[in-house]
């Protein structure tokens, strides 16, 4: 999978798969400094992904500044060919004044024992 750098931060291409949808988002910061993968609400209701009322609710912060989110268990997330199934991820707004889709978190990247190349900019 290719990394592209916008702004020099680096982004990536994610596919969600629930309940027989999948969901493709490109604009996907990929984060090794956050611990858990987090997405926009806006885009997961696409897929159906929406807040229930047994749902856990959670306040983090970032450098971002705090958002309060919700947790979704998703039946499988993908970067090019790492896939990681029943992955629980955090579900929120993303309004930090600039264009992102989600982020990629450590959560994801030691379940699918992904590679960071940034020399040749890739995940694999």
């Amino acid at each position: 999978m290719k990394i592209h750098l916008r702004d020099g931060l680096p982004f990536v291409t994610v596919t969600l798969s629930q309940q027989g949808r999948q969901l493709t988002l490109r604009h996907v910061l990929l984060d090794t400094g956050s611990a858990g993968s987090l997405f926009s609400a806006d885009e997961l209701l696409k897929i159906d992904v929406r807040l229930e009322p047994n749902d856990p609710l959670r306040r983090i912060r970032g450098v971002g500044g705090a958002e309060f989110v919700f947790i979704k268990s998703i039946e499988s997330l993908a970067v090019g060919k790492r896939r990681v199934d029943h992955l629980a991820v955090e579900v929120g707004a993303l309004d930090y004044g600039f264009a992102i889709e989600g982020i990629l978190g450590m959560d994801f990247l030691l379940q699918a024992k992904a590679k960071i190349n940034l020399a040749k900019l890739t995940l694999t």
